[in-house]
């Protein structure tokens, strides 16, 4: 008897948890299903006859509608359904009651107190350009220093990005808020900011825009003022900035300190089904233990974001959040591209076929915690708890600002697969095992196990544990042991 999974009761499609074949015969609700054509491991079968016209249901909700008569035992896709989602919608605030109770933890983590209050996970010099122009300067001056320092500094990285002069408005706003988020990081110990001197985001400027800063831990290098910026800079890291880093020491921190930033990339059906319903569980527990998560991808809230309001703290953050949604919406109507041009060809593959679909698995990342506060672009965390941030689904640009917002960490839940890993370590979770086996060089932990019989909560405990392991410093993620660290800053307008 093949497998497949119904997830909720109501549901009239269920999961194919393996290939199967025309004449198949599979079981679910104590009845035998025939099935009528091959459909791929992850995607929809059909458990009832749906009419034309009529909701097809999945996770409880409806994912879209059926453009045609489907039959028992049919395979339910992009040829026989269409998204109901369309235009700017109304929306009112009805309070769901949460059940959410905060519990003291004892569970600790080895971090580094900063001056500043903060607690970092790393002990690393960073290297940030002010603007795009001195970005191979970056580079050579972070690798003139590798393994020049001991232990007690985990690395020293730069940062490439084609920003920081020729933007206009937001465009250039977004982009000095994400520079000084990066300097202000508990998880960078020091910093050297280097400038290139004429570009609009020029050190002083910028400068002005960090406030308060310790002299010490930052240092600003003008290149058009020294004869030789990347020997220069050298000399401030080895002489300066490494000495003020090697201060720091790890400590035992509770484990309400942490801040963790949530995302998903190259989902599959499989990614709704385990990984996100793992990382909404661990979210669940961190914030009750007083701790924070961080969710982004508006785009991919599109469908599902009436859940995320109505468990909003107050009135307040539901019109936050009315305003995160409708914005993002106006963005694609501002250039004149449909609003729900969603999902990829990857997530098609994978199962996925509608943005609703989608986005009913891409917030379960949010558990069921209260939304506590929704942040705009490049902002701060400033409550501890669930919140919201605006960010595109753009794995690289969400990632980013998930890590500026001050996430010590980003969860990154797949079940395509990605090698990328922003400036914070990121960690990969498999929602399959066949991938967590085929890239053991790119995956961290592996959800399929849901599927193999691993109950949620022991899975959990597994999954805390090795966080903590890793905040600690004795788990290197995979991005960090190949060197992916990249980030991406959204644009809007006009480049000059």
């Amino acid at each position: 008897m093949k497998k497949i999974l119904k997830i909720n009761k109501k549901d009239n499609v269920a999961i194919t948890l393996e290939n199967i074949k025309a004449g198949d015969v599979i079981k679910t609700d104590q009845r035998n299903i025939h099935v009528k054509e091959n459909i791929a491991v992850g995607h929809k079968i059909a458990i009832k006859k749906i009419n034309k016209g009529d909701d097809v249901i999945k996770y409880g909700f409806p994912i879209g509608h059926a453009t045609k008569e489907i039959n028992e035992g049919e395979w339910v896709h992009t040829h026989n359904i269409k998204t109901n989602l369309s235009g700017i919608h109304d929306y009112t605030y009805n309070p769901i009651d949460i059940d959410f109770k905060k519990e003291k933890s004892e569970l600790t983590f080895k971090g580094f107190k900063r001056d500043d209050g903060q607690v970092g996970i790393r002990n690393e010099i960073w290297i940030i350009p002010t603007v795009g122009c001195v970005n191979r300067s970056a580079k050579l001056i972070a690798e003139a220093v590798k393994g020049m320092f001991d232990s007690s500094i985990d690395g020293v990285y730069h940062f490439e990005h084609p920003y920081g002069c020729s933007q206009l408005g937001n465009d250039h706003e977004n982009t000095r808020k994400i520079l000084k988020n990066m300097v202000k990081h508990p998880n960078a110990g020091a910093v050297l900011v280097l400038g290139l001197g004429c570009e609009n985001n020029n050190v002083e400027e910028f400068k002005k825009l960090l406030g308060d800063y310790d002299s010490d831990r930052v240092k600003f290098l003008i290149s058009q003022e020294v004869e030789d910026e990347v020997e220069e800079g050298i000399k401030i890291v080895a002489e300066e900035l490494s000495k003020y880093a090697k201060r720091f020491r790890r400590e035992e921190v509770s484990v309400s300190k942490l801040k963790v930033g949530l995302k998903c990339g190259g989902s599959d059906a499989f990614s709704g089904i385990t990984a996100n319903p793992l990382v909404g569980a661990f979210s669940d527990r961190l914030i009750k233990w007083g701790g924070t998560t961080v969710l982004t991808e508006v785009p991919e809230m599109f469908g599902a974001e009436t859940i995320l309001m109505n468990r909003a703290v107050n009135e307040q953050v539901f019109r936050k959040i009315v305003k995160l949604i409708n914005d993002f919406k106006n963005y694609f109507i501002e250039y004149d591209q449909p609003i729900y041009e969603n999902p990829s060809p990857g997530n098609k593959k994978g199962g996925i076929t509608t943005l609703e679909e989608k986005s009913l698995g891409c917030t379960q990342k949010g558990g069921t915690a209260p939304v506590v506060d929704v942040l705009e672009y490049g902002d701060l965390i400033r409550v501890k708890g669930l919140n919201l941030l605006q960010g595109p689904g753009n794995d690289l640009v969400a990632s980013t600002v998930l890590a500026a917002a001050g996430c010590q960490i980003v969860l990154f839940t797949t079940g395509r697969g990605t090698p990328f890993g922003t400036f914070v370590p990121t960690v990969k979770i498999s929602s399959n095992t066949r991938l967590f086996n085929n890239k053991q060089n790119w995956m961290d932990f592996n959800a399929g196990e849901l599927t193999e019989g691993i109950p949620m909560e022991q899975l959990v405990e597994e999954f805390v544990s090795y966080l903590l392991k890793v905040a600690s410093g004795e788990i290197k993620t995979k991005n960090e042991i190949r060197g992916y660290r990249e980030i991406a800053i959204f644009k809007h307008g006009v480049t000059l």
